[in-house]
């Protein structure tokens, strides 16, 4: 996983979680994107997606 992904990925959550604490994220809505925000979190921080590697995408620069 790239960097550029990485950082993706942990703006992305800072946005799911700052509309859940501001309330426009509720009920089913915000448990899904707590979820998903999560996992986005947790695949950023092992530098590692499962989904990336079950269809062959690789974000991360070709080391020389």
């Amino acid at each position: 996983m790239g960097t550029a992904d990485r950082i993706i990925r942990v703006l992305v959550v800072a946005v799911i979680f700052i509309l859940n604490y501001l309330g426009y994220l509720t009920g089913t809505v915000g448990i899904i994107a707590g979820i998903v925000g999560g996992i986005f979190l947790l695949t950023s921080i092992i530098s590692f997606c499962p989904l990336y590697k079950l269809v062959g995408l690789n974000t991360c620069p070709a080391k020389k």
